[in-house]
């Protein structure tokens, strides 16, 4: 299994059927379960699980058969896959109940569901699965193996590649936050661009990818939204990157290739983050980002730096309380030294 996977691997102890995958925490007797993070180290002890996948270094009660490998999270996925497969999607054919305009086309082995509309000149490929309450505007194009979850939104003329999959709530190709101030007034300014999202990529929850006022937004291909992520009109994000939830990226911003922006980070308009860049949880990034680089803090500044400087913000009341001590001290002596002290 693993080996067909390009993991190399080897098995300790008893020869051990298993059914299911399971957290250290949570597994049982006939489930295999892993160990890749250190810091859960003292739940191994614990496990009910049959076997355990482990890194070569890592002890093993002797109750547990172990699999051992230099990818213990790889090696969970390709077990992952095996023993549970991935989500199996109701079946619906073409629904009488999904309101399809006459002008769409539609590829082989179409799966759509009841509630669902697809509007005039929508062209949708080969064995793509679209549940209740989604809505295709005019001129949407969709590549082959999609899926769309119930209640996406694409607005018109905007484009998905193929095996893209949607999760529920989300949205392509709203108006971005387009206004020009007039007097104390804000006039919307068109938004006549599109957006066009890459092969492979994957949508969370509750997305927000605005339109670009002109020319085109762009989701690269591989790239992975966790939920409630939203991308501002006109930015452009590279290929295989990672956004894990609860993100903002204003308009008009480049994300190169294999950035990853974790939880809460927000990023202003009209920047550059550059390739492999990672910017770590509820982080602001204010500037360009180089290629390559750890960031962390809001303004977000080289990691390393950023932790030094929390650790001296944690220890500033003590250092406060120090320089008043002295304050004090030094005044008292003063005191003395001046005469005015009448001790």
């Amino acid at each position: 299994m693993l080996a067909d996977a390009g993991l190399a691997a080897r098995v300790e102890g008893e020869d051990r059927l298993v059914t299911a995958v399971n957290t250290l925490e949570d597994a049982s007797d006939g489930e295999i379960t892993f160990l890749s993070n250190p810091k859960y180290l003292h739940a191994l002890g614990d496990t009910r699980a049959s076997a355990v996948i482990v890194k070569d270094d890592v002890m093993v009660p002797g109750r547990l058969s172990a699999i051992r490998c230099a990818d213990p999270y790889g090696a969970v996925t390709v077990a992952i896959v095996r023993l549970h497969g991935h989500r199996k999607h109701p079946q619906w054919g073409i629904s009488d109940r999904a309101t399809i305009d006459p002008s769409a086309t539609i590829g082989a082995n179409p799966n759509i569901a009841a509630g669902v509309t697809v509007s005039a000149n929508v062209a949708i490929g080969d064995n793509c699965t679209i549940y209740p309450g989604c809505y295709l505007a005019d001129h949407v194009r969709i590549g082959d193996d999609c899926t769309l979850f119930p209640n996406v939104v694409i607005y018109d003329r905007c484009v998905l590649g193929s095996r893209v999959t949607i999760h529920a709530g989300s949205v392509i190709g709203e108006d971005g936050l387009g206004y020009a101030p007039r007097g104390d007034k804000w006039v919307k300014i068109p938004q006549v661009g599109r957006a066009i999202v890459g092969d492979d990529v994957e949508i969370g929850a509750n997305c927000a990818i605005d339109r670009a006022t002109l020319g085109q937004t762009e989701i690269g291909s591989g790239t992975k939204f966790g939920n409630v992520v939203v991308i501002g009109h006109g930015t452009k994000i590279g290929r295989d990157c990672m956004f894990v939830g609860h993100i903002g990226v204003a308009g008009s911003v480049t994300v190169g290739r294999h950035v990853t922006l974790a939880g809460q980070v927000g990023v202003a308009g009209h920047l550059t983050i550059g390739d492999g860049a990672r910017v770590a949880a509820q982080s602001g990034i204010a500037g360009d980002v180089e290629p390559q680089a750890d960031v962390l803090g809001s303004p977000a500044f080289p990691i390393d730096q950023a932790r030094r400087s929390f650790y001296v913000v944690q220890k500033l009341p003590d250092w406060v309380k120090r320089i008043k001590d002295l304050e004090r001290e030094v005044k008292e002596l003063r005191k003395k030294v001046d005469g005015s002290d009448p001790t």
